[in-house]
């Protein structure tokens, strides 16, 4: 291990190798590379994880957060991704309760801190990977390699593909994960340390809390129980001193020594890794136990490889997927929010040019799997099995292997991952120093490397920091993504920009004929723009495709609404309802439908509905107010307004109907005051400043209907009805002042 820390010593100056300032310049480098996101936006998956998700809210209760996934669904629901991550989740009840709300900039800095602190726990990890585990006199594990530790935790530190993890809020249960896994993996190295790691000899308790905090890593993150596996690799070939080609060679030679092999004698290794295997069945069988309805169901979007016929196409595609993994570690220029819905188009036939990336991958691959069997150098052995095991083994929940998965490529299951990646590309610039004389070139292409990844971390830190800019980026890596026109139209939707949004919406639809969702939006805006045969096609395709899909049927009922096919329209809204029971929205929407029919208790009864399921639904109780007023139903229509100002009492449009019927029922006094209320609270509305003017004129208060009527009327020139009012109150006032004369 000295030799390989020697080849880097033209790399790494030695006034850094004190543990200190090693871990200061590690932890320097890993919040420079992501500062960039302290103050970014909520975006992507942080609005359903972050936003929408009621367990972060205090009004929910905390055992709840045990019976939810990392979404807020509850994990018996056959819509749940099963994604059960409870101590991420309680992370993000803390940060919403420290902040006072939905602040990102605080959920974004605990991010990035963790980022930092992981990186530092990396020097202790890659030193003990790469030095072995020997200890001082006084129990201190000594640091063996404190070059190759350092560079180590330098590249994983500004590694881009981290982006994703740090600057996206949501990533924070695979920096959780990460942390514990760490933890656990220092942990199980510390049942050696009392030992003098004499054969055999180890503390169960440090064994037994590794295997707690592996439980812990996997509560954070699914993947976070795979250090099971790394620390039973870790047992056999450093602890165990385990030659596995020695070990085939006797097997196939018959040796007779076999028998004598220490790993086989040592009962110690054996109980460990007993330990490990039944602790990791224990915590799987649980988290099966509480996932309670079996795997989660993905759409063929979500994994067009999964569900193709073939096994021979699954294992090409699989195999395709791994190498563009591979290729994100080696060069992550082009890194995107989604690789899903087309980005990627599946290899259905060998003579695919892309089957090339499965061949380079499996050669490089197979040469080190070879130089870690075969090398004769046990140092080099060592390095390259826990190279590929810290690469290979975090990375196995997301390949397809076991189970389907609901993505084709995920940069943030890289993050664990990339430490192999690290410690196989410094072990690799070890090598190149050895056996080459230009060694100040080696040095200049490291931190060539180590400056161009700071420089694309700060550039790809910059673009998640809103969703304007995470979406468009992605347009030029993945033009094939629909998803991507998708996130972008929507953007450009919410900005009011309707023209380009459908430009968008109509790609992603070109893209993928079966989004139903791009179909829904686009179908919505042509609604608003009046085109309502064509947002009706839509529509109709939509919940035809996905007879399930609420919200089409509700925006469906809308257009039949608009274009008079009212039996249509209830049947819409009654199937809605049917998919989604608390849809308050629709029950609103079903109500004006009534309302437009003249069915006056059931449009009340609809709005009720709505008001039940959303308290807060201003819309609902305000049209209640409004036709319980049109109908002559004043009394009725106070104690509405009355039981919705109570829920809403700050809203001015309930103030302004409650006013108006108050008024009718000549209580002048109180319908001023919440009319001047809702006048405060929104002094540019005409018809606030109106109907003021017409209580006034009404109770005699003929110089501030004057006013008022003035006011309105610029704001609001064209209103007819208030220049009549008015002209009536001119002519009122003049008679009065020639009665006067």
């Amino acid at each position: 291990m000295a030799e390989l820390d020697a080849d880097l010593g033209h790399i790494i100056p030695s006034s850094v190798l004190a543990p200190f300032w090693a871990k200061l310049v590690v932890g320097f480098v890993s919040l420079v590379c992501f500062a960039r996101s302290y103050d970014g936006d909520f975006v992507f998956d942080d609005s359903e994880a972050i936003i929408n998700n009621k367990d972060l809210r205090a009004e929910t209760p905390l055992g709840d957060l045990w019976h939810h996934d990392f979404w807020g669904s509850r994990l018996s629901s056959n819509t749940s991704h099963k994604s059960y991550r409870p101590l991420t989740v309680l992370t993000f009840r803390i940060n919403y309760y420290l902040s006072g709300g939905f602040y990102p900039m605080s959920f974004h800095v605990v991010n990035i801190l963790l980022h930092g602190g992981i990186s530092v726990l990396m020097v202790d990890v890659f030193s003990v990977l790469f030095g072995g585990l020997q200890y001082s006199s006084r129990g201190r594990r000594l640091n063996l390699a404190p070059r190759s530790s350092l560079l180590a935790a330098l590249l994983f530190a500004a590694h881009p593909v981290h982006t994703e993890c740090v600057a996206g809020v949501v990533g924070r249960a695979d920096l959780l994960g990460a942390l514990f896994f760490l933890l656990s993996f220092l942990g199980y190295c510390k049942a050696f340390r009392e030992t003098g790691n004499k054969e055999g000899t180890h503390s169960t308790f440090w064994v037994l809390l590794s295997i707690l905090l592996g439980a812990v890593a996997m509560l954070c993150k699914e993947q976070g129980i795979t250090v099971l596996g790394l620390n039973a690799v870790f047992d056999i070939l450093v602890i165990g001193k385990l030659n596995v080609l020695e070990m085939v060679q006797k097997v196939l030679h018959k040796d007779k020594s076999l028998e004598n092999l220490g790993v086989l004698r040592n009962g110690g290794l054996l109980f460990r890794m007993t330990l490990l295997a039944s602790g990791g069945a224990g915590v799987l069988y649980m988290r099966w136990k509480i996932m309670g309805t079996g795997p989660p169901a993905f759409t063929e979007v979500d994994n067009p490889a999964s569900f193709a016929d073939s096994m021979l196409v699954r294992a090409i595609n699989y195999n395709y997927y791994y190498s563009l993994n591979a290729w994100l570690l080696l060069c992550p220029w082009w890194l995107c929010f989604d690789w899903s819905m087309g980005c990627i188009p599946l290899i259905k036939s060998a003579g695919d040019w892309r089957v090339i990336a499965l061949a380079a991958l499996w050669f490089c691959l197979i040469g080190l799997i070879c130089q870690a069997l075969c090398s004769e150098d046990s140092h080099k052995r060592r390095i390259l099995t826990l190279g590929l095991g810290f690469l290979i083994i975090p990375f196995l929940p997301a390949s397809n292997l076991f189970f389907r998965v609901g993505f084709v490529v995920a940069e943030r299951v890289l993050y664990l991952p990339s430490a192999g990646y690290c410690m196989l590309l410094t072990f690799g610039f070890g090598a190149l120093s050895k056996h080459t004389k230009k060694k100040k070139l080696i040095a200049t292409v490291v931190l060539g490397i180590l400056f161009i990844n700071m420089l694309r971390c700060m550039i790809r830190s910059g673009e998640w920091r809103n969703e304007e800019q995470l979406f468009r980026s992605a347009l030029s890596v993945c033009p094939l993504n629909a998803k991507v026109h998708y996130n972008v139209g929507k953007n450009l939707a919410d900005k009011g920009n309707q023209t380009a949004a459908i430009r968008y919406y109509r790609e992603a639809v070109r893209l993928n004929p079966k989004y139903v969702h791009a179909m829904n939006n686009l179908g919505n805006i042509l609604k608003e723009r009046n085109e309502l045969q064509e947002a009706e096609e839509l529509l109709s395709l939509a919940v035809q495709i996905q007879p399930d899909f609420a919200a089409a049927w509700m925006n469906l009922g809308i257009v039949q609404n608009s274009l008079k096919r009212f039996e249509a329209a209830e049947q819409s809204y009654r199937t809605a309802i049917k998919h989604r029971r608390k849809y308050p929205d629709c029950y609103y929407n079903l109500g004006r439908l009534y309302a437009d029919l003249n069915r006056h208790v059931d449009a009340l009864n609809a709005w009720r509905n709505a008001t039940v399921l959303k308290p807060e639904h201003s819309l609902a109780w305000n049209n209640m107010i409004i036709l319980l007023d049109n109908t002559g139903n004043l009394a009725q229509a106070e104690a509405v307004g009355r039981e919705a100002l109570e829920l809403i009492p700050n809203d001015h449009s309930l103030m302004f109907s409650l006013a108006n019927v108050l008024g009718k029922s000549q209580k002048y006094k109180e319908s001023e005051a919440l009319f001047l209320k809702a006048i405060k609270a929104h002094p540019n509305s005409a018809s606030y400043h109106g109907n003021l003017a017409v209580l006034y004129h009404r109770w005699g208060h003929l110089d501030l209907a004057k006013k008022h009527y003035e006011i309105s009327l610029q704001l609001d020139p064209t209103a007819s009805g208030t220049k009549e009012n008015y002209s009536l109150l001119r002519r009122k006032l003049e008679q009065k002042q020639k009665k006067d004369v």
